[in-house]
Protein backbone atom coordinates (compact mmCIF):
# COMPACT_ATOMS: atom_id res chain seq x y z
CA UNK A 1 0.00 0.00 0.00
CA UNK A 2 1.08 3.59 -0.77
CA UNK A 3 2.01 5.47 1.98
CA UNK A 4 2.10 9.36 2.57
CA UNK A 5 3.60 11.79 5.53
CA UNK A 6 1.18 12.97 7.70
CA UNK A 7 2.85 15.73 8.52
CA UNK A 8 0.04 17.38 10.79
CA UNK A 9 0.18 14.63 12.89
CA UNK A 10 3.63 13.77 13.01
CA UNK A 11 4.75 17.30 13.99
CA UNK A 12 1.75 17.45 16.58
CA UNK A 13 3.72 13.78 18.42
CA UNK A 14 7.01 14.95 17.39
CA UNK A 15 6.49 17.86 20.13
CA UNK A 16 4.96 15.80 22.34
CA UNK A 17 8.22 13.30 22.51
CA UNK A 18 9.47 12.69 26.20
CA UNK A 19 6.48 15.23 27.88
CA UNK A 20 5.77 12.56 30.38
CA UNK A 21 1.81 12.22 29.40
CA UNK A 22 0.06 9.08 28.33
CA UNK A 23 -0.12 9.78 24.41
CA UNK A 24 -3.45 8.27 23.72
CA UNK A 25 -3.76 8.52 19.84
CA UNK A 26 -7.73 7.88 18.53
CA UNK A 27 -9.79 7.80 15.81
CA UNK A 28 -12.23 5.88 13.86
CA UNK A 29 -11.56 2.35 13.05
CA UNK A 30 -9.00 2.24 9.67
CA UNK A 31 -8.58 6.24 9.60
CA UNK A 32 -4.94 5.54 9.58
CA UNK A 33 -3.45 5.15 13.47
CA UNK A 34 -1.51 2.11 13.53
CA UNK A 35 0.14 3.45 10.01
CA UNK A 36 0.82 6.43 12.18
CA UNK A 37 2.53 4.47 15.15
CA UNK A 38 5.05 2.82 12.44
CA UNK A 39 5.98 7.00 11.34
CA UNK A 40 6.27 7.67 14.94
CA UNK A 41 9.10 4.57 15.14
CA UNK A 42 10.36 5.93 12.44
CA UNK A 43 11.01 9.27 13.85
CA UNK A 44 11.45 8.47 17.16
CA UNK A 45 14.93 6.49 15.39
CA UNK A 46 16.24 9.76 13.49
CA UNK A 47 15.79 12.42 16.06
CA UNK A 48 17.12 10.03 18.87
CA UNK A 49 19.00 6.96 17.37
CA UNK A 50 19.97 5.71 20.57
CA UNK A 51 17.05 5.71 22.12
CA UNK A 52 15.07 2.29 23.02
CA UNK A 53 12.16 1.36 20.93
CA UNK A 54 9.64 -0.67 22.48
CA UNK A 55 6.94 -1.55 19.42
CA UNK A 56 4.03 -3.92 20.63
CA UNK A 57 0.78 -4.59 17.85
CA UNK A 58 -1.61 -6.26 19.36
CA UNK A 59 -2.82 -7.01 15.48
CA UNK A 60 -0.17 -9.52 15.26
CA UNK A 61 -0.21 -13.20 16.71
CA UNK A 62 3.23 -12.36 17.67
CA UNK A 63 2.12 -10.73 20.70
CA UNK A 64 -0.97 -12.45 21.80
CA UNK A 65 0.82 -14.19 24.88
CA UNK A 66 0.82 -10.74 26.12
CA UNK A 67 -2.87 -10.04 26.11
CA UNK A 68 -3.07 -9.88 29.72
CA UNK A 69 -1.73 -6.99 32.13
CA UNK A 70 1.23 -8.38 33.86
CA UNK A 71 2.56 -10.47 30.92
CA UNK A 72 2.55 -7.26 28.96
CA UNK A 73 4.28 -4.99 31.58
CA UNK A 74 6.72 -7.91 32.42
CA UNK A 75 7.53 -7.85 28.68
CA UNK A 76 7.90 -4.11 28.56
CA UNK A 77 10.31 -4.18 31.95
CA UNK A 78 12.23 -6.89 30.36
CA UNK A 79 12.91 -4.91 27.25
CA UNK A 80 13.95 -1.89 29.64
CA UNK A 81 17.51 -0.36 28.50
CA UNK A 82 19.37 1.73 30.97
CA UNK A 83 20.90 4.96 30.51
CA UNK A 84 18.74 5.86 27.43
CA UNK A 85 15.19 6.71 26.54
CA UNK A 86 12.66 4.21 26.40
CA UNK A 87 9.79 4.26 24.27
CA UNK A 88 6.70 2.15 24.39
CA UNK A 89 4.16 2.14 21.94
CA UNK A 90 1.50 0.20 21.81
CA UNK A 91 -1.28 -0.39 19.14
CA UNK A 92 -4.57 -2.01 19.46
CA UNK A 93 -4.05 -2.03 23.30
CA UNK A 94 -7.97 -2.55 24.28
CA UNK A 95 -7.20 -6.43 23.02
CA UNK A 96 -5.10 -6.77 26.32
CA UNK A 97 -7.47 -7.36 29.68
CA UNK A 98 -7.36 -4.79 32.39
CA UNK A 99 -4.62 -2.75 30.14
CA UNK A 100 -5.03 0.54 32.17
CA UNK A 101 -3.45 -1.57 35.28
CA UNK A 102 -0.11 -2.05 32.88
CA UNK A 103 -0.41 1.03 31.48
CA UNK A 104 -0.76 3.06 35.04
CA UNK A 105 1.99 1.15 36.37
CA UNK A 106 4.85 1.75 33.73
CA UNK A 107 3.18 5.63 33.60
CA UNK A 108 4.01 5.46 37.46
CA UNK A 109 7.57 4.08 37.27
CA UNK A 110 8.71 7.48 35.23
CA UNK A 111 11.24 5.70 32.76
CA UNK A 112 8.82 5.55 30.05
CA UNK A 113 7.71 7.85 26.95
CA UNK A 114 4.15 5.78 26.17
CA UNK A 115 2.09 6.02 23.43
CA UNK A 116 -1.06 3.84 22.67
CA UNK A 117 -3.85 3.66 20.30
CA UNK A 118 -7.27 1.47 20.11
CA UNK A 119 -10.73 1.02 19.27
CA UNK A 120 -12.87 3.56 20.08
CA UNK A 121 -15.42 1.73 21.38
CA UNK A 122 -13.60 0.55 24.52
CA UNK A 123 -11.20 4.11 24.74
CA UNK A 124 -13.42 6.84 24.69
CA UNK A 125 -12.20 10.34 25.03
CA UNK A 126 -15.11 10.63 27.90
CA UNK A 127 -13.07 7.51 29.38
CA UNK A 128 -9.35 8.40 29.45
CA UNK A 129 -9.14 10.54 32.73
CA UNK A 130 -11.20 7.24 34.39
CA UNK A 131 -8.53 4.29 33.01
CA UNK A 132 -5.62 6.20 33.15
CA UNK A 133 -4.47 7.78 36.98
CA UNK A 134 -1.46 9.64 35.24
CA UNK A 135 -2.09 12.38 33.18
CA UNK A 136 -3.36 12.33 29.31
CA UNK A 137 -3.03 13.64 25.69
CA UNK A 138 -5.26 12.57 23.61
CA UNK A 139 -4.75 13.46 19.43
CA UNK A 140 -7.58 12.90 17.45
CA UNK A 141 -7.00 10.69 13.92
CA UNK A 142 -9.17 11.50 10.87
CA UNK A 143 -9.42 9.50 7.69
CA UNK A 144 -7.29 11.28 4.86
CA UNK A 145 -8.49 15.19 4.42
CA UNK A 146 -8.95 16.39 1.11
CA UNK A 147 -4.82 17.79 0.90
CA UNK A 148 -3.94 14.26 1.66
CA UNK A 149 -5.95 12.44 -1.03
CA UNK A 150 -4.55 14.72 -3.76
CA UNK A 151 -1.05 14.05 -1.66
CA UNK A 152 -1.67 10.00 -2.22
CA UNK A 153 -3.20 11.12 -6.38
CA UNK A 154 -1.07 13.57 -6.96
CA UNK A 155 -3.04 15.94 -9.67
CA UNK A 156 -2.51 19.17 -11.51
CA UNK A 157 -6.58 19.65 -11.42
CA UNK A 158 -7.55 19.84 -7.94
CA UNK A 159 -11.36 20.14 -9.02
CA UNK A 160 -11.43 17.21 -11.03
CA UNK A 161 -9.91 15.34 -7.74
CA UNK A 162 -12.38 17.46 -5.28
CA UNK A 163 -15.03 15.45 -7.81
CA UNK A 164 -13.23 11.94 -7.27
CA UNK A 165 -12.89 12.60 -3.15
CA UNK A 166 -16.46 13.07 -2.54
CA UNK A 167 -17.28 10.32 -4.41
CA UNK A 168 -14.22 7.76 -2.89
CA UNK A 169 -14.01 9.62 0.58
CA UNK A 170 -10.98 9.46 3.13
CA UNK A 171 -10.78 5.75 3.76
CA UNK A 172 -7.31 5.18 2.58
CA UNK A 173 -8.02 1.18 2.68
CA UNK A 174 -10.46 1.72 -0.42
CA UNK A 175 -7.93 3.16 -2.57
CA UNK A 176 -5.93 -0.26 -2.89
CA UNK A 177 -9.49 -1.54 -4.53
CA UNK A 178 -9.87 0.04 -8.65
CA UNK A 179 -13.77 -0.18 -9.04
CA UNK A 180 -15.97 2.04 -7.04
CA UNK A 181 -18.25 -0.90 -5.96
CA UNK A 182 -15.05 -2.83 -4.82
CA UNK A 183 -14.32 0.33 -2.77
CA UNK A 184 -17.92 0.86 -1.16
CA UNK A 185 -17.93 -3.03 -0.53
CA UNK A 186 -14.40 -2.84 1.36
CA UNK A 187 -15.80 0.49 3.40
CA UNK A 188 -19.32 -1.34 4.52
CA UNK A 189 -18.38 -4.77 4.94
CA UNK A 190 -14.88 -4.14 6.26
CA UNK A 191 -14.74 -1.18 8.24
CA UNK A 192 -18.48 -0.02 8.99
CA UNK A 193 -20.00 -2.97 9.43
CA UNK A 194 -16.93 -5.60 10.78
CA UNK A 195 -15.44 -2.85 13.00
CA UNK A 196 -17.48 0.15 13.88
CA UNK A 197 -20.64 -1.47 14.79
CA UNK A 198 -19.51 -4.99 15.51
CA UNK A 199 -17.27 -2.47 18.16
CA UNK A 200 -20.07 -0.80 19.24
CA UNK A 201 -22.25 -3.72 19.92
CA UNK A 202 -19.76 -5.68 21.92
CA UNK A 203 -18.61 -2.66 23.87
CA UNK A 204 -22.45 -1.86 24.93
CA UNK A 205 -24.17 -5.27 24.98
CA UNK A 206 -26.31 -4.25 21.93
CA UNK A 207 -29.01 -7.25 21.80
CA UNK A 208 -31.02 -5.28 18.92
CA UNK A 209 -28.36 -4.69 16.35
CA UNK A 210 -31.31 -4.67 14.09
CA UNK A 211 -32.51 -1.79 15.79
CA UNK A 212 -28.83 -0.13 15.31
CA UNK A 213 -28.60 -0.31 12.06
CA UNK A 214 -32.02 1.43 11.12
CA UNK A 215 -30.41 4.20 13.07
CA UNK A 216 -27.29 4.67 11.23
CA UNK A 217 -29.24 4.38 7.82
CA UNK A 218 -31.31 6.99 9.01
CA UNK A 219 -28.67 9.48 10.32
CA UNK A 220 -26.77 8.96 7.10
CA UNK A 221 -29.74 9.81 4.93
CA UNK A 222 -30.27 13.23 7.31
CA UNK A 223 -26.79 14.37 6.93
CA UNK A 224 -26.82 18.40 7.40
CA UNK A 225 -30.39 17.95 8.71
CA UNK A 226 -31.46 19.49 11.91
CA UNK A 227 -32.59 16.46 14.06
CA UNK A 228 -33.33 15.82 17.56
CA UNK A 229 -33.70 12.26 19.63
CA UNK A 230 -37.97 12.46 19.95
CA UNK A 231 -38.01 13.39 16.11
CA UNK A 232 -35.29 10.29 15.08
CA UNK A 233 -37.48 7.92 17.47
CA UNK A 234 -40.95 9.19 16.01
CA UNK A 235 -39.25 8.43 11.94
CA UNK A 236 -37.96 5.10 12.91
CA UNK A 237 -41.83 4.17 14.47
CA UNK A 238 -43.05 5.25 11.57
CA UNK A 239 -40.73 2.73 9.84
CA UNK A 240 -42.71 -0.04 12.36
CA UNK A 241 -39.38 -0.03 14.36
CA UNK A 242 -40.41 0.46 18.15
CA UNK A 243 -38.12 2.11 20.54
CA UNK A 244 -38.32 4.74 23.19
CA UNK A 245 -36.12 7.78 23.23
CA UNK A 246 -33.82 6.44 26.00
CA UNK A 247 -32.39 3.69 23.87
CA UNK A 248 -32.04 6.21 20.71
CA UNK A 249 -30.58 8.51 22.44
CA UNK A 250 -28.06 6.21 23.74
CA UNK A 251 -27.43 4.52 20.55
CA UNK A 252 -26.53 7.97 18.94
CA UNK A 253 -24.23 8.64 21.72
CA UNK A 254 -22.37 5.46 21.15
CA UNK A 255 -22.32 6.37 17.11
CA UNK A 256 -20.61 9.58 18.23
CA UNK A 257 -18.40 8.61 20.63
CA UNK A 258 -16.55 5.79 18.31
CA UNK A 259 -16.56 9.09 15.99
CA UNK A 260 -18.90 7.49 13.58
CA UNK A 261 -20.89 10.70 13.47
CA UNK A 262 -19.70 14.17 15.20
CA UNK A 263 -23.08 16.06 17.00
CA UNK A 264 -22.94 19.91 16.20
CA UNK A 265 -25.34 21.71 18.23
CA UNK A 266 -27.08 24.91 17.32
CA UNK A 267 -25.87 28.31 18.63
CA UNK A 268 -27.93 31.40 18.66
CA UNK A 269 -25.70 34.24 16.67
CA UNK A 270 -27.31 37.18 18.11
CA UNK A 271 -28.64 35.83 22.08
CA UNK A 272 -24.89 34.53 22.11
CA UNK A 273 -26.67 31.14 23.51
CA UNK A 274 -26.62 28.01 22.99
CA UNK A 275 -29.59 25.96 21.83
CA UNK A 276 -30.92 22.72 22.95
CA UNK A 277 -33.80 21.98 20.70
CA UNK A 278 -32.27 20.36 17.91
CA UNK A 279 -28.72 19.11 16.34
CA UNK A 280 -27.02 18.18 13.02
CA UNK A 281 -25.12 15.22 12.74
CA UNK A 282 -21.88 14.37 10.11
CA UNK A 283 -20.13 11.23 9.22
CA UNK A 284 -16.69 10.85 10.05
CA UNK A 285 -15.76 10.22 6.34
CA UNK A 286 -18.58 11.02 3.88
CA UNK A 287 -17.84 7.31 1.76
CA UNK A 288 -19.50 5.83 4.26
CA UNK A 289 -23.37 7.02 3.33
CA UNK A 290 -22.70 5.74 -0.02
CA UNK A 291 -21.18 2.37 0.86
CA UNK A 292 -23.76 2.16 2.75
CA UNK A 293 -26.76 3.27 0.94
CA UNK A 294 -25.87 3.66 -2.76
CA UNK A 295 -25.16 6.81 -5.00
CA UNK A 296 -28.93 6.74 -6.44
CA UNK A 297 -29.76 9.66 -4.87
CA UNK A 298 -26.51 12.02 -4.67
CA UNK A 299 -27.31 14.87 -2.68
CA UNK A 300 -23.88 16.78 -3.46
CA UNK A 301 -24.83 20.08 -1.35
CA UNK A 302 -24.88 17.86 2.10
CA UNK A 303 -21.64 15.73 1.03
CA UNK A 304 -19.58 18.62 0.66
CA UNK A 305 -21.07 20.15 3.74
CA UNK A 306 -20.04 17.02 5.67
CA UNK A 307 -16.73 17.42 3.91
CA UNK A 308 -16.06 21.06 5.17
CA UNK A 309 -17.86 20.16 8.80
CA UNK A 310 -14.98 17.59 9.43
CA UNK A 311 -12.16 19.88 7.73
CA UNK A 312 -13.16 22.26 10.20
CA UNK A 313 -12.44 20.03 12.80
CA UNK A 314 -9.76 18.39 11.56
CA UNK A 315 -8.29 22.18 11.48
CA UNK A 316 -9.33 22.40 15.35
CA UNK A 317 -12.45 24.66 14.92
CA UNK A 318 -15.40 24.00 17.49
CA UNK A 319 -18.40 24.49 15.01
CA UNK A 320 -21.65 25.00 15.28
CA UNK A 321 -24.90 25.68 13.42
CA UNK A 322 -25.81 29.72 13.60
CA UNK A 323 -29.15 31.10 13.99
CA UNK A 324 -30.13 34.24 13.07
CA UNK A 325 -33.31 35.33 13.42
CA UNK A 326 -35.23 32.65 11.16
CA UNK A 327 -31.71 32.14 9.11
CA UNK A 328 -29.58 29.59 9.68
CA UNK A 329 -25.83 29.91 9.16
CA UNK A 330 -23.97 26.70 8.04
CA UNK A 331 -21.20 27.23 10.81
CA UNK A 332 -19.82 29.14 13.23
CA UNK A 333 -16.20 28.10 13.45
CA UNK A 334 -14.71 29.16 17.09
CA UNK A 335 -11.18 29.19 17.62
CA UNK A 336 -9.06 30.77 20.22
CA UNK A 337 -11.81 33.64 20.72
CA UNK A 338 -12.29 34.06 17.27
CA UNK A 339 -15.02 32.81 14.82
CA UNK A 340 -15.78 32.71 11.43
CA UNK A 341 -19.37 32.65 9.99
CA UNK A 342 -19.43 29.82 6.83
CA UNK A 343 -21.86 29.11 4.35
CA UNK A 344 -21.74 25.80 1.83
CA UNK A 345 -23.13 25.67 -1.14
CA UNK A 346 -22.34 23.24 -4.15
CA UNK A 347 -23.49 25.28 -6.75
CA UNK A 348 -24.27 28.89 -6.33
CA UNK A 349 -24.32 30.25 -10.22
CA UNK A 350 -27.99 30.66 -10.05
CA UNK A 351 -28.93 34.20 -8.38
CA UNK A 352 -31.87 32.81 -6.23
CA UNK A 353 -29.60 30.40 -4.86
CA UNK A 354 -26.67 32.92 -4.35
CA UNK A 355 -29.13 35.18 -2.84
CA UNK A 356 -30.27 32.09 -0.93
CA UNK A 357 -26.74 32.11 0.68
CA UNK A 358 -25.63 35.31 1.21
CA UNK A 359 -28.89 36.41 3.02
CA UNK A 360 -27.80 34.80 6.68
CA UNK A 361 -24.27 35.95 6.54
CA UNK A 362 -25.83 40.32 5.89
CA UNK A 363 -28.12 39.53 9.08
CA UNK A 364 -24.94 38.71 11.19
CA UNK A 365 -24.74 42.30 12.92
CA UNK A 366 -20.67 41.91 14.33
CA UNK A 367 -17.77 42.38 12.04
CA UNK A 368 -15.96 38.68 12.39
CA UNK A 369 -15.12 36.84 8.98
CA UNK A 370 -17.90 35.32 7.22
CA UNK A 371 -17.20 32.74 4.18
CA UNK A 372 -19.09 31.02 1.18
CA UNK A 373 -17.65 27.99 -0.05
CA UNK A 374 -18.89 26.66 -3.12
CA UNK A 375 -17.33 25.38 -6.39
CA UNK A 376 -17.12 28.34 -8.31
CA UNK A 377 -14.44 27.10 -10.23
CA UNK A 378 -12.63 30.30 -10.08
CA UNK A 379 -10.41 32.61 -7.70
CA UNK A 380 -11.82 34.06 -4.45
CA UNK A 381 -13.78 37.06 -5.33
CA UNK A 382 -15.72 39.49 -2.24
CA UNK A 383 -19.56 40.28 -2.15
CA UNK A 384 -19.99 43.31 0.12
CA UNK A 385 -17.69 41.62 2.49
CA UNK A 386 -18.45 38.04 2.11
CA UNK A 387 -15.04 36.55 0.82
CA UNK A 388 -16.69 33.67 -1.71
CA UNK A 389 -14.06 30.78 -1.71
CA UNK A 390 -13.42 27.87 -4.19
CA UNK A 391 -14.24 24.56 -2.57
CA UNK A 392 -11.36 22.83 -3.63
CA UNK A 393 -8.75 25.87 -2.72
CA UNK A 394 -10.38 25.89 0.74
CA UNK A 395 -10.28 22.36 1.63
CA UNK A 396 -6.53 22.48 0.05
CA UNK A 397 -5.62 24.49 3.25
CA UNK A 398 -4.81 27.97 1.09
CA UNK A 399 -7.07 29.89 3.42
CA UNK A 400 -8.43 29.63 6.68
Amino acid sequence: MKLISRKTYLDELEALINVPDIKVITGIRRSGKSKLMDAMVDLIKKTDPSGNIIHINFNLTEFENLLEYHKLESYVENEYSPEVNNYVLIDEIQMCDHFEKAINSLHAKEKYDIYVTGSNAFLLSSDLATLFVGRTYEMHVLPFSFNEYVTYFPTDNINESLTKYITEGGMAGSYLYKEINQKYRYINTEVLNALIVRDIVNRHKIRNDQLLNVLIDFMMDNIGNAVSIRSITDSLAAGKNTADHKTIGQYVSYLCKAYAFYRVRRYDIKGKKYLNSEDKYYLSDHSFKYARLGTKNMDYGHILENIVAIELIRRGYEIYVGIVGDKEVDFVAMKQGGRTYIQVSYDISDSKTFEREVTPLLKIPDAYPKIIIARTYQPEYQHEGIRIIDAAEWLMGKTL
